[in-house]
């Protein structure tokens, strides 16, 4: 795991290619990097990061910012009534509620 101005990237080793390659994972727009060498890895990551922080700037958009801690889930009306009723009667807020739980994953 590489982090860089609070992006993360994962990198993959190509045997055939002899390269890394790196692709950042917290957010949705596409930013990917290669290299030959950790250091060249490094410096193509940072160097991406960049160039897309710049673009953003260039063209007046706002850079998607590594996920916010905002996400939708779609579930049954049936499920969100019980557990809207289950977070009240523990004194919590739905949201409370639900990071509690996926937190015990």
């Amino acid at each position: 795991m590489m982090i860089y101005k609070g992006y993360e990237a994962i990198v993959e080793f190509d045997d055939d290619a002899e390269i890394f390659h790196g692709e950042v994972i917290n957010l949705r727009d596409v930013i990917t990097f290669q290299g030959k060498s950790v250091e060249e890895l490094k410096q193509a990551f940072h160097d991406s990061v960049d160039v897309y922080l710049d673009f953003c700037l260039e063209h007046g958009e706002e850079p998607e910012k590594p996920f916010s801690g905002k996400f939708v889930v779609r579930i049954s009306p049936n499920l969100h009534k019980a557990i809207s009723i289950r977070a009240k009667k523990e004194g919590q807020s739905l949201n409370s509620w639900i990071e509690k739980r996926l937190c015990e994953l």
